[in-house]
């Protein structure tokens, strides 16, 4: 222990033996309780930190939050090897092996001259890999623990290669009015307002994966455009919000959106 706090300096090997420690006999009690499910959402934070790091250009930051998710791999492996499961060396390992046989224009003799041959030639090894014979057997193998946007886009790429597809946007735009319409009916009870909400929604990422813009991107960045007018609105008010009428607050909003045009 005492040697530890006496390194000026750290690497993967300390990690690994910092982490058996913790989880030792004699460590830290709550590291010793998780387990991989009690930790799951620890390691998506912990990754999404790590996206706002590359976000706002801060190198400082990224190199603390992958560390950070650094850990959680090592956490989730270190449990594997107490159950006899595997350890972080064969996690290592299959990736390593992953990427040359997924590479075989770098460590073999395939050709690849471009970056859309080498993502053809990574598919077709992947479904080889992994036995995946059919386009269904393809779209199932999407991890549906995936935010609910990015995971409807990547279902429709995967349906667009067997040409389950319109031919241009303007059928995904027709889509949206049909799913719009469906949904009126259902608030007026005619219908499933979850279910038609869901299939409204679907519809939209269609458009936005026609128009190659990342649905979940986009989704956030109207986020935080909402978030940034809402403060404005709120700081060019003469009194709290909740005492001000709809009609009066929509026009500080509108006061607010000009800011930003400007």
């Amino acid at each position: 222990m005492i040697s530890f706090k006496s390194k000026s300096n750290y690497d993967f090997n300390d990690l690994l033996e910092i982490m058996d420690i913790l989880r030792g006999e004699n460590g830290c009690p709550w590291d010793r309780e998780q387990t991989h499910e009690s930790i799951r959402k620890n390691f998506i934070e912990e990754v999404y930190e790590a996206v706002e790091a590359i976000d706002l250009k801060d190198n400082t930051l990224l190199c603390e939050e992958l560390g950070a998710v650094m850990l959680q791999c090592v956490y989730h492996a270190d449990m594997a090897e107490e159950e006899g499961a595997f350890n972080i060396h064969d996690a290592v390992d299959g990736v390593c092996k992953k990427l040359i046989s997924r590479h075989p224009h770098i460590f073999a003799d395939v050709k690849a001259d471009t970056s859309e041959q080498v993502l053809l030639n990574w598919d077709e090894i992947k479904k080889q890999e992994k036995g995946l014979s059919t386009y269904s057997d393809t779209i199932q193998q999407v991890a549906k623990s995936l935010p609910a946007l990015m995971y409807a886009q990547k279902v429709q790429k995967k349906a667009k290669k067997a040409g389950f597809d319109w031919p241009d946007v303007s059928g995904a735009f027709d889509k949206i009015d049909e799913e719009k319409r469906e949904l009126m009916e259902a608030v007026e009870g005619k219908g499933n307002c979850e279910e038609e909400l869901g299939d409204l929604l679907f519809a939209v990422v269609n458009v936005a994966r026609f128009l190659d813009i990342d649905s979940e991107e986009a989704l956030t960045r109207a986020s935080q455009k909402f978030v940034r007018r809402f403060t404005a609105m709120e700081g060019m008010a003469d009194r709290p919000l909740d005492e001000m009428t709809l009609e009066e607050m929509d026009k500080l909003w509108n006061r607010a959106k000009r800011m930003e045009q400007v």
